[in-house]
């Protein structure tokens, strides 16, 4: 009977043993993949904490050195996207050398609006130009001495009165200024716009320079320039020659 007898509280002990064995181990690995849940948010919230910080630095650095160049603390920092003009022209050649035995007497400025329009059959929205140009030009009326003779001028017998002969006064042909000069509004039609775009003729302003040239040239004429000048050449050559002793001057235009 002794012999059978069994010892149910060691049978119990490592039921239970083993029971408890188990439960460990489930709470281990339920608490590691726990873990390794919230580590991944964080670690994933530390990166994108670093790379905000490292853009903050760099936009700082930038508005830095923008402050310190606007201060001109630095050196003045260039527009990448900027555009350059490069100018490869070649040497200026002297063509001609003009001697010159004249007065350059008065000169005058003038300012002209050229109102140009280029229209045919077709509605000036379709075919058709209309440009307003302000030019500012320059003009010089001079006395030509080169054409002046022995028998041009006739001095007395006394030596105390002299008449000089000049021939009258001339008009050099009009200078546009072409800084000062600009075009103020221009219009074109429809078929105009879509052939500058594809011909791209460097000489479309061309007419109006022209233009504005010719009037000015007019306009000289047609002011008082010529008389202004021969009246300044008599008062230079009357003055110069009483210095040299002359009592009477007399300076004759033909």
């Amino acid at each position: 009977m002794s012999g059978r007898f069994r010892n149910t509280a060691d049978d119990t002990d490592g039921t239970t043993g083993d029971s408890g064995r188990e439960d460990t181990a489930q709470y281990e690995t339920t608490e590691r993949l726990s873990q390794n849940r919230w580590q991944g948010p964080r670690r994933g919230r530390g990166v994108a904490g670093r790379l905000g910080g490292i853009a903050v630095a760099i936009a700082a650095v930038i508005v830095l050195a923008l402050v310190l160049s606007a201060v001109h603390l630095l050196p003045q920092l260039r527009n990448p996207f900027a555009e350059t003009t490069t100018d490869r022209s070649g040497p200026v050649l002297l063509r001609s050398i003009t001697p010159l035995s004249r007065y350059e007497a008065a000169s005058g400025s003038f300012e002209v609006v050229v109102d140009l329009q280029n229209h045919s059959f077709l509605p000036s929205f379709i075919e058709g130009s209309e440009t307003l140009f302000v030019g500012q030009g320059s003009d010089i009326a001079y006395i030509d001495f080169s054409q002046l003779k022995g028998q041009a001028i006739h001095v007395s017998a006394n030596r105390t009165a002299v008449t000089i002969t000049l021939p009258r006064a001339q008009l050099e042909p009009a200078v546009l200024d072409v800084q000062h000069s600009y075009v103020f509004a221009q219009q074109q039609g429809l078929a105009n716009r879509i052939g500058n775009f594809f011909s791209g003729n460097p000489n479309s302003q061309q007419q109006v320079y022209v233009a504005a040239q010719q009037k000015i040239q007019t306009a000289a004429k047609q002011s008082p320039l010529l008389t202004e000048a021969q009246k300044n050449t008599r008062s230079m050559l009357t003055g110069m020659l009483r210095s040299l002793g002359f009592r009477q001057v007399t300076i004759n235009f033909s």
